[in-house]
C-alpha cells in the first residue's frame, strides 16, 4: 500500500508540474498586450511599454514562470493587473461559491445516478433499461448552455418554480442558498447522470453475473438480500471512482453555467480574467482548478485501491 501511494503521489506531482507550465504558457499565447488592454486602445506606445515593464511581462518566460510558481507555492498569487488587489482573496472567494454549486449538483446527481444505474441493471434489456440508458446518454451529449437555457425557460419563466438567477439575497440561510442553486445545478446533473448511471449499471451487471452471486442464491437468500449484501457492495466500486473524478470536473466545468446564471464562481472569474488579460487571476484560477482535479483523481485512485485490494497488489508487483 505504501509503494502504491508513493507511486501515485509522484505521478500527481509530475502532473502538477506539467500543468503549471501549460497554464503559464497558455496564458502567454493570448493575443494582444496586457498594458494595452488596461490602458485602452488609444494609449501612448511609450506608456504601454512602460506599464508592460512595470508589470514584468517583458521579462523572459522562464523567469516569469519561476517567479509565479515560487510565490504561488508560498501562498502568494500576486496582484491583479486590472483591480490592483491581491489575487488570493478573489480566487478563494470565487472557489467557495463554486464549491457550493458543485456540492448541490453532487447531492442531486449521485443518488439519482446510482439508483438509475441499479434499476437499469436489474431490468437489463427491458424497456426501463433502454429508457434510462438512452435518456442518460442523450443528456450527456447535450451542451450545458442548451440544457441551461431550456431549464430557465421551462422551470424559471414558464412555470415559475425556481429562480432564474443564482444570486440569493444578502444574509440568506443555507436552505435558501440551496434553493437558488437548484436550477443552475440541473444542467450539471443532466451531464453527470449519464456517466454515473452507466458505470453503476455496468458494475451491477458484472456483479449479478458473478460466481459469488450465484453462490448466495444457491444458499437460499432472497433476491433482495443478495442484491443488498453482495451485489451492491462490489458493483459500486467503479462508481466511487467516477463520482470522485466528476467532483473534480465540476470545478473546471462551471464556466458556461456560471456565466449563464451570472454566478460569481471560479469559472466566471477565469473567463473574465481571460478577456481582460489579467494573467495573475487567470493563471492562479486555472492552476487551482487543475490542482483540485488532479488531487481528486489521486483520491479516487486511493479510495478505489482501499476498497479493492487487487488494484494496489497488481500495481505493486
Amino acid at each position: 500500500m505504501t509503494r502504491f501511494i508513493i507511486r501515485r503521489l509522484a505521478f500527481t506531482l509530475v502532473t502538477l508540474f506539467i500543468l503549471s507550465v501549460m497554464v503559464f504558457l497558455g496564458s502567454q499565447v493570448l493575443p494582444g498586450s496586457v498594458a494595452l488592454s488596461i490602458l485602452g486602445p488609444e494609449a501612448d506606445p511609450r506608456s504601454v511599454e512602460l506599464l508592460n515593464h512595470q508589470l514584468g511581462v517583458d521579462r523572459p518566460l522562464l523567469v516569469q514562470w519561476f517567479g509565479w510558481i515560487w510565490h504561488f507555492l508560498h501562498g502568494d498569487m500576486g496582484l491583479s493587473y486590472v483591480h490592483q488587489a491581491p489575487v488570493s482573496p478573489m480566487v478563494m472567494q470565487a472557489l467557495g461559491y463554486s464549491l457550493k454549486l458543485a456540492a448541490v449538483a453532487l447531492l442531486l446527481v449521485v443518488p439519482l445516478g446510482i439508483v438509475g444505474g441499479v434499476v437499469a441493471a436489474l431490468k437489463v434489456n427491458r424497456p426501463l433499461d433502454r429508457i434510462i440508458s438512452l435518456g442518460g446518454l442523450s443528456a450527456t451529449v447535450l451542451p450545458e448552455f442548451v440544457s441551461g437555457i431550456i431549464l430557465i425557460l421551462v422551470l424559471g419563466i414558464w412555470l415559475h418554480w425556481l429562480p432564474i438567477s443564482a444570486a440569493w439575497p444578502n444574509g440568506a440561510d443555507p436552505l435558501t442558498q440551496i434553493y437558488y442553486l437548484v436550477l443552475p445545478s440541473l444542467p450539471l446533473v443532466l451531464v453527470l447522470f449519464g456517466y454515473i448511471s452507466r458505470m453503476a449499471r455496468a458494475g451491477m451487471i458484472e456483479a449479478v453475473e458473478s460466481d459469488y452471486t450465484r453462490t448466495a442464491v444457491l444458499k437460499g437468500l432472497t433476491w433482495g438480500q443478495v442484491v443488498w449484501r453482495h451485489v451492491l457492495r462490489n458493483a459500486l466500486l467503479p462508481t466511487v471512482t467516477v463520482v470522485v473524478t466528476q467532483a473534480g470536473y465540476l470545478m473546471g466545468g462551471l464556466v458556461v453555467i456560471e456565466t449563464l446564471f451570472r454566478y460569481p464562481g471560479i469559472g466566471s472569474l477565469i473567463f473574465t480574467a481571460a478577456t481582460q488579460k489579467d494573467f495573475p487571476i487567470l493563471e492562479s484560477g486555472v492552476f487551482v482548478v487543475g490542482t483540485i482535479f488532479t488531487m481528486t483523481t489521486f483520491l479516487a485512485d486511493l479510495s478505489y485501491s482501499v476498497l479493492n485490494p487487487r488494484i494496489r497488489m497488481g500495481t505493486g508487483q
